[in-house]
C-alpha cells in the first residue's frame, strides 16, 4: 500500500460551467481554479444520479442507484455493501468526514469516517454552515497523524440556491407541510446577493421551454413536493430569472472560500506533497436553462458536474475533455492510487487516462433519474457518447431525446424527434441496452424504430 493522503472535496449543487477556469464569465472561482492549474480537470463529467442522496451514495460505493439501492433521498446503502469510508478504515487510514453526507444521517452515523462536525450544525443552510464544516477540516489537517489519512469535505454551497428560490414566490394550490416548513425555513434565511439591474448575468440561450417536451419532464414541473423548487418560479419574470442566476454565482463564490482555507491549511502543515486531492459535486443547478432550477433534472446544467483530480505524480495544468468520467469513477480512482483493496465495483479508477490519454476508455456514460419517491416506477436514463447525448423516459409522449453537444450544446433541437436521425437513436438505444444487461439495470429501453 502506498501511504498517500487523500482529500475530498464534494460541493453541493455544482454544475460544471460553475468555475472561472471553465470559461464562466459571470462568477470567480480563484481557490478551485487553483486546484484545477495543479492537476486534471476533466470537462465531461456527470453525476451518476442528478440529487443529492443517490448521487452521493454512488461517490461513496462506485455503484449505480440501481445497484446500491439509493434510489431517491432518504434510503441507505445496504449493510453489506463496503462504502469508501469503512474500505479505507480497514485499510488503517484514519478517516474523518466534516459536512453533508445525506445517505441519510448528518451525524455520528457516517459509515466508516469519524464524525467531525458537530452534530447539532444545520449542514443544509451553507451560509451558516460551511465555515464551520472547513474548521473541522482545518483543525484535522492542524494534527500530527501517525497514519495517512482519508478526509472529506462536504461543502453545502450553492445549495442554498434552493432556499432563495422558495423565498422569491408561494406556489400555486395547496402546499404540503414539507413543502410549507421549507418556505419557512427559506423566508428566515439572509442572503446578502442583492445587486442592480446592470450586474445581472444575462438569460442563458436555452432559456426557452421546447414546445415539444416530453410530458415527463412536463409532470416534473408540477410536482409539489421533491424538487418543489420550480412550482416557485410560476411567477417569475425575466428580472427574477437573472437574480436568482446572480445569486447562484455568489453562492458559488463562498464555497470557493471555504475551499481555498482548507487547501490553504494543508499547505501549511506541509501536506501538499502527500497527498491526492479530489474535487466534485454531487449535481449541478438548473441555471434557467428550459426554465429549470435546482436538481432531478438530466439536462446539461443539472447532469454534470467538475471533475478535477490533483496530487503527487498528477500532470499539472490538464484539461481533458476527451474522456466520459462519473461520480461513480472516485472511489476507484482513490483506490488505486493509494493500492487499497477495490471492491467490484462499475466505476473505473482514471489513473490509466491521466498517465496515459491514449488509454482505452468507455464509449459513454450514464445517469439515472426517480424524480418521484411515491411512484418509482416513473425513472428515466441518459446515456451520453462522445458527441451526443440520449434520455430515455418511462412514461409519456415523446420520451426520447437525442441532442448533438457539439453543434447544439444548450441541447434546444430534440433530434429525436428527426426521421433521418433514427439510425443515432437507434445506436443509443443499443448503448444503453448493453448498459443495463452489464449492471443487472431493469429500466425497460422503447423498441420502437
Amino acid at each position: 500500500m502506498v501511504t498517500v493522503n487523500i482529500l475530498f472535496f464534494i460541493t453541493d449543487q455544482q454544475s460544471h460551467n460553475a468555475l472561472s477556469c471553465a470559461g464562466h464569465p459571470h462568477l470567480n472561482t480563484p481557490h478551485m481554479d487553483a486546484l484545477a492549474t495543479s492537476g486534471v480537470r476533466f470537462t465531461e463529467s456527470y453525476c451518476a444520479a442528478p440529487v443529492c442522496g443517490p448521487s452521493r451514495a454512488c461517490l461513496a460505493t462506485g455503484r449505480m442507484p440501481h445497484e446500491n439501492g439509493v434510489l431517491v433521498n432518504g434510503l441507505s446503502i445496504p449493510d453489506e455493501m463496503p462504502t469508501m469510508g469503512e474500505l479505507f478504515r480497514d485499510a488503517s487510514y484514519r478517516t474523518g468526514w466534516t459536512g453533508r453526507w445525506c445517505v441519510p444521517g448528518n451525524g455520528p452515523d457516517i459509515r466508516g469516517f469519524e464524525c467531525l462536525h458537530d452534530s447539532d450544525q444545520p449542514l443544509g443552510q451553507g451560509i451558516y454552515t460551511d465555515t464551520h464544516v472547513a474548521d473541522r477540516a482545518i483543525d484535522f489537517l492542524d494534527q500530527k497523524h501517525d497514519r495517512p489519512f482519508l478526509l472529506g469535505v462536504s461543502l453545502c454551497n450553492p445549495h442554498d440556491i434552493c432556499y432563495w428560490v422558495m423565498q422569491q414566490s408561494t406556489p400555486q394550490g395547496e402546499l404540503d407541510p414539507h413543502t410549507i416548513r421549507l418556505k419557512e425555513t427559506a423566508d428566515a434565511l439572509a442572503f446578502a446577493s442583492d445587486a442592480d439591474e446592470s450586474e445581472l448575468p444575462p438569460l442563458p440561450d436555452n432559456f426557452a421551454i421546447d414546445p415539444n417536451e416530453p410530458s415527463f419532464v412536463q409532470s416534473c414541473r408540477q410536482r409539489p413536493y421533491y424538487g418543489q423548487e420550480v412550482t416557485f418560479t410560476w411567477d417569475w419574470d425575466e428580472t427574477t430569472w437573472r437574480r436568482y442566476l446572480f445569486t447562484y454565482h455568489r453562492l458559488t463564490e463562498l464555497v470557493d472560500i471555504q475551499v481555498g482555507r482548507v487547501m490553504s491549511a494543508l499547505h501549511e502543515n506541509g501536506l501538499s506533497d502527500n497527498t491526492l486531492i479530489l474535487l466534485t459535486s454531487d449535481h449541478g443547478e438548473g441555471q434557467a436553462a428550459h426554465h429549470t432550477v435546482v436538481k432531478l433534472w438530466l439536462n446539461e446544467e443539472a447532469a454534470r458536474v467538475p471533475m478535477i483530480v490533483s496530487g503527487p505524480g498528477i500532470p499539472a495544468d490538464v484539461v481533458n475533455s476527451d474522456h466520459l468520467t462519473s461520480g461513480i469513477d472516485i472511489l476507484p480512482t482513490m483506490c488505486d492510487y493509494t493500492e487499497v483493496d477495490c471492491p467490484d465495483v462499475t466505476g473505473r479508477s482514471l489513473l490509466p487516462v491521466i498517465d496515459d490519454p491514449t488509454s482505452d476508455w468507455r464509449g459513454c456514460v450514464v445517469s439515472e433519474l426517480h424524480p418521484d419517491p411515491k411512484n418509482l416506477e416513473m425513472q428515466a436514463r441518459m446515456v451520453r457518447s462522445q458527441r451526443y447525448k440520449y434520455v430515455v423516459y418511462s412514461m409519456g409522449t415523446n420520451p426520447e431525446q437525442l441532442f448533438d453537444l457539439d453543434a447544439d450544446p444548450g441541447e434546444t433541437a430534440n433530434l429525436a424527434l428527426d426521421a433521418s436521425r433514427t439510425n443515432h437513436v437507434a445506436y443509443h438505444r443499443d448503448l444503453l441496452r448493453e448498459w443495463l444487461s452489464s449492471t443487472g439495470d431493469a429500466f425497460t429501453v422503447p423498441t420502437t424504430p
